[in-house]
């Protein structure tokens, strides 16, 4: 075999093919890792742009083996190993390629069809530079070719959508140059190793070595290896006083995150935890022959390492006010304050800062994060900014007015510290439930009731609340009545009520979600009326529920939130060029695959508006990408549509009709297909299935009994009886199966028909599908399956798309094979002897795989 290290266009250059072989999984990288691949582009971007020396990045190796050689000379190149590294490049100059399209830069974009993507003068699969699996390949083909259906559901459409919007986002604000930069970062600052087998070496055998490794060392312990190397004389002594010790205190995980803080905190606002031994030999290099100054370091380390343990457990912090913002942090969740945190508590045991000068310090940092959850801004960039926080410390003055004078330079939409007036507006109109996580929308709402200052405080740790909705999420028709009272001209109840109900001015906290329910607000304010929280008594104060009261409670905790979380210094707030609302707008309709629609109601309800005003803006803004899948409520195209850019023209109709929506005599668009402001949440990441209850561990007897009986009665309840007897009779095959009952913990008990796979050391748990039994819906959760082995694999969730759809009643549109597409329950009524075919098919799907797992461990994919 040979080596060489190059970069990705030099890698594809000249007429030759990389194929993909049979023995190699389905592409299967998600948005974790497009999005650890897309932060270290934008560093290498960033330093392109200002001229910064930049050093390629390394990607990664790929192995290729020699195949025959096509007609016309065309070189084949079988890909052992590196998959998932090639299809996502290509991929990514597909997105850009197409970027340069719709800004009218034809010469740009055919450059990189021809020299990346095509092998022009080859036909049928050889005009492909690279060759997927078969499993991939339609999708893959459809991108480079741009037809219809690029984009599409699965990992190969979903990894193109996401390049796209990046790239579409990005040169937003950063214009052509921007975008000019990132082509160069992709073909010639990414660094690949490609190793190239002889001809005769067993291609297979080579896949099997290079993938099935034993634990490697971490950063950690590569830097514990390199520092004692160095410490001849006193490593002994040094080991056993102050690593060993550190390392007892910390962890393995929890040392390798101080060791990145420590570059942080010392000035390297680039760190990578990837690169900390790399970054760290670098600047300890100087000091390898110098004992006592490699002891004062690591001695320094081991300090560090008390301090961090006070971030990470608050209750070791001795200084009570500071202990208190301490622990409002560690609820938050997340490490983005830990640079700023660890950084102060060094100035605070060092006497360069007081305890109180902290505390201020970090409630502007704690104000900057919840700030931008209320408004509805991207968390993109704010790991970056606290990263870049410790500098400023050293300035000259108080280190509160240090952070908060940073974070007021923060002039644009990525990095900006709403001011008063935009979390007044925000609180208003902003869909808050599908904001950030579970435990931060908790936070928010836990400090709003603490501001009450009640003579006898809640619990919390005992108290088992959860967030609850005041107006339901699915309101009965009691409450619709109400609404259309409230109705404006041309409003629907139901588009108010998907206006205001996830917004701040309807959601508390209540530990009685299930008697709750869907109930009339009469029944809602008994139950409210004696719980302890002050929130909860003043919403029982109320005489009705609608959109004056969401409204007026909404004001009042926008001005206990501008009190609480203090904003950024006065004449420094910069108002963005446009609400975010419609940025957020672009970025879910370049998250739609093709073959899906929504609504103008739908789209409202995700960015907080009126539909009217979606209209407006997608009618009148040149360059919306994918504003022909938005319809009327109704699955229609709007009469007043009109493209607004050069590259399309004709009826929206015979597009989306290419893209595989049917449509009716009628002109209405497949129902099937339609994608809710729940799906689009999903797309963007704002999925609050956890916050209604997902499937869950398995919970005590007691508890199994009373969540099993609160959904039996909500199913006879709301259900016919041959509805009924359908649903328990499956779930009793489930468990006959193996499989058992999970339930959720929302107003609405949701059953999960569960099954355990992996080992003791790597547990999981799987679920095909949810059942509603008040709204009467079954889910398909394609959404959680696909982080789930063995349903990773996509021809396997098509698979179970195709045996529901082989039931009546059951239409599942292949373009949700990532979300989670529903039935009605009461398919349950007749075909639950097939239904039970499908979770028996199910059950062996997943026992199949995890007798073949010690052969797949040993095959990752890379």
């Amino acid at each position: 075999m040979q080596a060489r290290e190059i970069t990705f266009s030099k890698l594809v250059q000249g007429e030759m093919q990389f194929q993909v072989p049979l023995y190699q999984r389905t592409y299967s990288w998600q948005r974790e890792q497009l999005q650890q691949l897309w932060d270290d582009v934008q560093d290498l971007v960033e330093d392109q742009l200002e001229d910064r020396a930049v050093a390629a990045h390394f990607l990664g190796s790929v192995v290729l083996a020699p195949e025959r050689v096509a007609a016309g000379g065309m070189q084949r190149w079988l890909v052992v190993d590196g998959q998932q590294r090639l299809t996502t490049l290509m991929l990514a100059f597909t997105a850009l390629r197409d970027r340069h399209r719709e800004r009218g830069a034809p010469k740009k974009a055919d450059r990189i069809h021809d020299l990346l993507l095509v092998n022009g003068y080859q036909d049928g699969d050889d005009h492909y530079r690279l060759l997927p699996t078969q499993a991939d390949r339609d999708a893959f083909i459809a991108c480079v070719e741009s037809l219809p259906k690029a984009g599409g559901p699965g990992n190969i459409g979903a990894a193109y959508r996401f390049f796209l919007g990046a790239f579409t986002e990005g040169e937003e604000s950063g214009g052509e140059a921007w975008t000019d930069a990132v082509e160069t970062v992709l073909g010639n600052l990414l660094s690949i190793v490609a190793i190239t087998a002889a001809e005769g070496d067993n291609v297979y055998r080579i896949f099997e070595s290079i993938n099935n490794t034993g634990v490697g060392l971490s950063q950690s312990d590569l830097l514990r290896n390199y520092l004692f190397m160095c410490l001849k004389t006193r490593g002994e002594s040094v080991y056993r006083n102050l690593w060993l010790p550190m390392q007892e205190l910390l962890g393995p995980g929890n040392l390798e995150l101080l060791v990145w803080l420590d570059l942080v905190v010392a000035g390297n606002s680039r760190a990578k935890q990837s690169d900390i031994y790399r970054d760290q030999k670098k600047r300890l290099e100087p000091l390898a022959d110098d004992e006592a100054a490699l002891q004062a370091e690591i001695s320094s380390l081991h300090k560090r390492s008390e301090r961090l343990m006070r971030i990470l457990e608050p209750e070791r912090e001795p200084h009570p006010e500071l202990r208190e913002v301490l622990e409002q942090l560690s609820r938050w969740g997340g490490q983005t304050h830990y640079p700023l945190a660890l950084h102060l508590l060094d100035l605070v045991d060092s006497g360069r800062a007081t305890a109180h000068e902290a505390t201020e310090a970090l409630t502007y940092a704690e104000s900057y994060m919840v700030r931008r959850l209320l408004a509805g801004l991207s968390t993109t960039g704010s790991n970056r900014v606290f990263m870049e926080l410790p500098k400023e410390l050293d300035k000259d003055g108080s280190p509160g007015e240090a952070v908060r004078r940073f974070l007021s330079r923060n002039k644009t939409g990525a990095r900006s510290w709403p001011g008063d007036d935009a979390i007044r507006e925000a609180i208003r109109t902003r869909p808050f439930y599908k904001a950030g996580r579970v435990n931060q929308r908790f936070q928010v709402l836990r400090r709003l009731e603490e501001s009450y200052s009640a003579s006898e405080p809640v619990d919390y740790a005992k108290a088992k609340l959860t967030v609850e909705h005041v107006l339901p999420q699915n309101p009965a028709q009691q409450w619709l009545d109400l609404l259309a009272e409230e109705a404006e001209d041309g409003e629907s109840p139901e588009e108010l009520q998907a206006l205001l109900v996830h917004t701040l001015g309807n959601l508390t906290l209540s530990a009685d979600n299930a008697r709750l329910s869907n109930h009339p607000f009469r029944r809602k304010q008994e139950i409210l009326d004696s719980s302890a929280l002050r929130m909860n008594q003043r919403i029982a104060a109320e005489e009705r529920w609608g959109r004056a009261q969401i409204l007026a409670r909404a004001d009042e905790l926008a001005e206990r939130a501008v009190r609480l979380w203090p904003g950024p210094v006065e004449g420094m707030v910069h108002a963005d060029d446009e609400w975010a609302g419609w940025k957020e707008l672009r970025e879910a309709l370049l998250a739609m695959p093709s073959g899906t629609w929504t609504t103008y109601g739908d789209v409202a309800a995700l960015i907080g508006t009126h539909a009217i005003s979606v209209g407006k803006y997608v009618g009148s803004t040149p360059g919306v990408h994918g504003a022909y899948r938005v319809l009327t409520a109704d699955g229609r195209i709007s009469e007043g549509f009109r493209w607004t850019d050069d590259q399309h023209s004709g009826d929206p109709q015979d597009l989306l009709e290419a893209e595989g929506i049917p449509f009716d005599a009628a002109g209405r668009a497949a129902r099937s297909h339609r994608l809710t402001t729940g799906d689009l949440g999903i797309l963007l990441g704002k999925d609050t299935s956890d916050a209604d209850g997902s499937a869950s561990v398995r919970e005590s007897e007691d508890e199994l009994q009373s969540a099993a009986t609160r959904f039996e009665t909500q199913l006879r309840d709301n259900q016919t009886p041959q509805t009924v007897d359908g649903v328990l009779s499956t779930l009793r095959f489930w468990e006959e199966q193996g499989g058992y009952p999970a339930y959720g913990r929302a107003s609405e008990t949701s059953c999960f028909p569960t099954v355990d796979a992996g080992t003791a050391r790597d547990s999981r748990t799987l679920w095909p599908i949810a059942l509603y039994p008040v709204t009467g819906t079954v889910e398909v959760v394609f959404q959680h399956l696909k982080r789930r082995p063995p349903f990773d694999d996509e021809p396997l969730r098509r698979a179970l798309l195709t045996k529901l759809n082989g039931i009546d009643g059951i239409e599942l549109a292949e373009a949700k094979l990532d979300l989670r597409p529903s039935f009605p329950l009461e398919v349950f009524t007749a075909h639950s002897e097939e239904i039970c075919a499908v979770l028996e098919w199910f059950v062996h799907a997943v026992a199949l795989a995890e007798a073949r797992r010690p052969l797949e461990d040993s095959s990752v994919a890379s």
